[in-house]
């Protein structure tokens, strides 16, 4: 069973688990570890006590390391170098804790089960005339065994997918030398896959491609009213529509029903959730759900009947004095794309039609309304300025430009109408899905203030946490270095996660909160879809099925989140390597964004966001503006060295 499996057992089992979802192959393993005495079964719950861990080991510079724990919010737990028996870096194993020993939380490994990283990618590579296959995260030996008639078969560059559990060549991907090979690269690190099984696409197939309301009697009809899209043009899911009707006062958000086609414990469903994300590359996406759902039938697409599940929200002024929530049928009158929204914003575009007038009649009311939101919003919550970086490739798939965008007025209005949304899924329930965003901790706030104080920028914590980050950014907006103290400032946060009890979240300022708007592209929409169908038809046993496992779900889907940015993260950083090969000797203007341990820097143009390790011989400020020189690119890491020429005049110290 692929370790992937195996480590969502042990997370599941961490928060116990009934027999009756426990799989054959997973009741093996469970078998195994009950007469090993690492778990109990009590009535028909499995579960580790807490006498037992689970974890990914990760080594310190010595021979000592830790257990990173799955399956339970608890502090890593320190191993030392007779515990930990024949572990190794990266591997993922059940430990025992060490009660009543002195010093910090402690434990030893009982059994190894396996590599937490199922999968990895090697290179090959020739040195002293020797071949040989490395690992190219590390340039370690990727632990494959190849007889020389074996190493034969492959060229200089030759990148190949190894299964970690048996050290066995599963695929050869391509060259290195190879642009199209890059994308290869980061999904089988992570063994993502574009294709579908045929189950799962003779199943999407077959569902009429037509929405015939006649068959939902039930369905509240709203296919009168002028529902929009507004998305980035490249867009080809439409998980969100939206209606205002300014004299009422009512917004309508509708998003795709999801829920209506994918059926729990289905082959559709179990693919969703291996998935768990869509996963968004520059030239294409990988979806979570066949394109004959995510494209088509799901998708809100505008002059055709849909199926949605609907929030009708009445407000009082800024205030949400009542919601409903059903299932309906929406008719979407116009796809706008944000660029389109913002040029009739500016007065640039004139509605061409009856339906897009009537949709440009209540926009800019609709705005009003959400700006609005968004100012007493953020009262309580933040507002970080980041650029959202886009890549231009082109047929080989080779780098050519990139673009930066901010929040535009299109994007902040639905914003805050998915806001509202997801903020009134989440007021319906008190266990369920939650997104989740804890206060940051003390020891990471004062890294975050020894770095600002480095660039002139002295801190006095405030009164309250949003007091002191309204000052930070007051005084980075007169140093003309907003985003790159916002990045500081989300860097020194808690990471988000998905969590079954609520405990706010911190970032919004909102007491609560969930993701309901987007379960085409997030799998922890659709459960929230079901959980809130089945409150609506008061089916306890109903929702009670829906949230059987949910702690582990949580865990699950939040390390899948995690995934998916890290290959979309990963390939950009591929094709900016690939880019600066070819710039070898040149000289570019950048900035340092990083002094510790190492620097690095972000190039500023002509290709914008290639982070490079810099080689310094002088001394260098946290956003100091130089000049660099490209050096030496490991395309197999992706990895690129450069040497500071020169410090620039400017003084980003310097109060504008």
């Amino acid at each position: 069973m692929d370790n992937f499996y195996v480590k969502n057992l042990l997370i599941r089992l961490t928060l116990g688990l009934y027999e009756q979802d426990i799989s054959a192959d997973e009741m093996e393993h469970v078998q195994k570890w009950l007469g090993q005495g690492y778990l109990v079964k009590e009535d028909k719950l499995y579960r580790l006590p807490s006498k037992y861990r689970a974890g990914t080991i990760m080594m310190t510079q010595g021979a000592a390391g830790f257990l990173q724990v799955v399956g339970a919010n608890v502090r890593d737990l320190y191993i030392d170098e007779h515990s930990l028996g024949n572990a190794k870096h990266g591997d993922l194993v059940i430990a025992q804790r060490l009660l009543g020993k002195r010093g910090g939380p402690s434990a030893k490994v009982v059994e190894v089960i396996g590599k937490a990283e199922s999968y990895s990618v090697a290179i090959l590579v020739l040195k002293d005339g020797q071949k040989s296959m490395v690992d190219i995260r590390n340039n370690y030996p990727a632990g494959v065994e190849l007889t020389a008639d074996d190493l034969a078969k492959y060229a200089e560059g030759d990148l190949v997918k190894v299964n970690n559990q048996n050290g066995e060549i599963m695929e050869l991907l391509g060259n290195i030398s190879d642009p199209m090979v890059d994308e290869k690269i980061v999904l089988a690190q992570f063994n993502k896959h574009d294709d579908f099984e045929e189950d799962v696409l003779d199943l999407a197939k077959s569902f009429d491609k037509n929405v015939d309301a006649s068959l939902y009697p039930e369905r509240k009809d709203l296919r009168d009213l002028p529902f929009c899209t507004i998305d980035p043009v490249t867009a080809k899911d439409f998980d969100d529509a939206i209606c205002y009707l300014p004299e009422k006062n009512i917004l309508y958000v509708a998003i795709a029903d999801v829920s209506s086609y994918v059926e729990p414990f289905g082959p559709t469903d179990a693919e969703a959730i291996y998935r768990s994300f869509s996963i968004y590359l520059p030239h294409r996406s990988i979806p979570m759900l066949p394109r004959q759902l995510s494209e088509t039938l799901c998708s809100l697409q505008a002059h055709v009947d849909r199926l949605a599940f609907v929030f009708e929200m009445h407000l009082d002024g800024l205030k949400v004095v009542h919601t409903e929530l059903y299932e309906g049928i929406i008719h979407s009158k116009r796809r706008f794309t944000y660029e389109e929204v913002d040029l009739f914003f500016e007065g640039d575009l004139e509605p061409k039609t009856d339906d897009e007038k009537v949709v440009f009649d209540y926009l800019p009311k609709l705005r009003d309304l959400t700006d609005a939101l968004k100012e007493d919003r953020l009262k309580q919550g933040y507002d970080f300025h980041s650029e959202e970086l886009s890549m231009q490739l082109d047929e080989e798939q080779n780098l050519v430009a990139t673009t930066t965008s901010e929040e535009t007025p299109s994007h902040g209005l639905i914003q805050d109408c998915m806001l509202l949304a997801n903020k009134a899924a989440a007021d319906r329930y008190s266990h369920g899905v939650f997104r989740i965003h804890d206060q940051s901790s003390p020891t990471k706030l004062q890294s975050l203030y020894q770095e600002l104080a480095g660039i002139g920028l002295i801190v006095e914590p405030k009164e309250s946490m949003k007091e002191t980050i309204d000052f930070i950014q007051t005084e980075a907006a007169k140093r003309d270095l907003v985003s790159e103290v916002d990045t500081l400032i989300i860097r020194a946060q808690m990471q988000a996660r998905y969590a079954p009890d609520n405990v706010g979240h911190f970032g919004l300022g909102f007491n609560a909160y969930t993701h309901f708007t987007s379960p085409i592209r997030r799998y922890s929409d659709l459960i929230v879809h079901r959980h809130l169908k089945a409150l609506l038809a008061k089916d306890t046993e109903e929702s009670s099925y829906v949230l059987r496992n949910i702690d582990a779900l949580c865990f699950s889907i939040s390390e899948k989140e995690r995934e998916a940015s890290a290959i979309e993260i990963r390939f950009m950083q591929r094709k900016f390597a690939r880019w600066a090969n070819e710039q070898k000797g040149k000289e570019f203007k950048a900035r340092v964004n990083s002094t510790d341990p190492f620097f690095t820097a972000q190039i500023l143009e002509p290709i914008q966001g290639a982070e490079v390790n810099l080689s310094v011989d002088t001394s260098l400020t946290l956003f100091d503006d130089i000049i660099l020189r490209i050096e030496h690119i490991d395309l197999a890491s992706a990895r690129i060295n450069a040497s500071l020429v020169k410090k620039l005049d400017h003084d980003p110290m310097e109060l504008s």
